[in-house]
């Protein structure tokens, strides 16, 4: 496993200013936020990559700014909107692989007719990712179907290897659910954590400021995934600064060494 922070956590801060900060600081591992449209262009892509090598800094996952239109576009029955927001994300998959990165955060839908209908437009996604060597995983959203533990697994065992899981434990929180039974309904194909603490002060803390058992949640995703990125993904009312960032980020650094020991 190895710990990281999402570009999302200094929004609105540019995205390249956002990286910046967080390179020049230490960070070796981070989540990138694509905020619109213009940064999804090759000469942009190419100097976020060139950014990215200067300070040795991994990009594990984008996040794309178009997460609210996928009810729309991938889930209603008018195919053309499917054929063109699948032509649209190619955009995403190229950008990543400009940048190195490996996971593409999906919210998926808000409602759909049937388990079976979301996992067929899921895998078209799934599969046109493949065609650029990147993996579509579908995140668990408090105000998304994959806020239920139980439609997660649904969906883990009807796609089988053609599927992915990204692990939000804020988002868990917020939905009712505890982040562990996530862990239980997508098992190995766990393959990425927003992480962040939670307790009575809330559901999207500094790491230290909640009541989350890290240890137990790493002993088991360690044994599920060991390869695993975990990114602190904090809301921008949550910090102080890029000192609070910087905290929490060597808090789960150590963290995860221990585990890994």
């Amino acid at each position: 496993m190895i710990a990281g922070v999402s570009t999302a956590c200094l929004y609105p801060k540019p995205l390249e200013e956002s990286l910046y900060d967080l390179a020049v600081n230490g960070v070796s591992n981070v989540e990138i936020f694509v905020n619109t449209h213009s940064e999804l262009k090759k000469n942009f892509a190419y100097s976020v990559a060139n950014l990215l090598k200067r300070f040795d800094v991994k990009c594990a996952s984008v996040h794309p700014f178009t997460c609210e239109n996928e009810q729309i576009m991938f889930f209603s029955d008018y195919e053309r909107r499917l054929d063109d927001i699948l032509e649209y994300y190619r955009y995403f998959f190229r950008f990543m692989n400009i940048v190195g990165a490996e996971y593409f955060v999906f919210h998926g839908a808000k409602s759909v007719r049937s388990t079976e209908f979301f996992c067929e437009r899921y895998s078209r996604l799934y599969r046109l990712g493949k065609e650029f060597g990147v993996t579509t995983a579908l995140e668990n959203v408090a105000r998304c179907t994959s806020a239920s533990s139980a439609f997660v697994r649904d969906v883990a065992k009807m796609l089988g290897n053609e599927f992915a899981f990204v692990l939000d434990t804020k988002q868990a929180v917020r939905a009712g659910e505890n982040p562990f039974s996530f862990l239980d309904a997508a098992g190995d194909r766990t393959v990425h954590v927003h992480i962040s603490d939670s307790g009575e002060l809330g559901d999207c803390l500094l790491i230290g400021r909640g009541r989350f058992d890290f240890k137990r949640f790493f002993a088991k995703l360690g044994a599920l995934n060991p390869d695993c990125s975990v990114i602190l993904e904090l809301y921008r009312s949550g910090f102080g600064g890029i000192s609070d960032l910087l905290s929490s980020y060597n808090k789960l650094t150590n963290m995860i060494k221990e585990q890994n020991l």
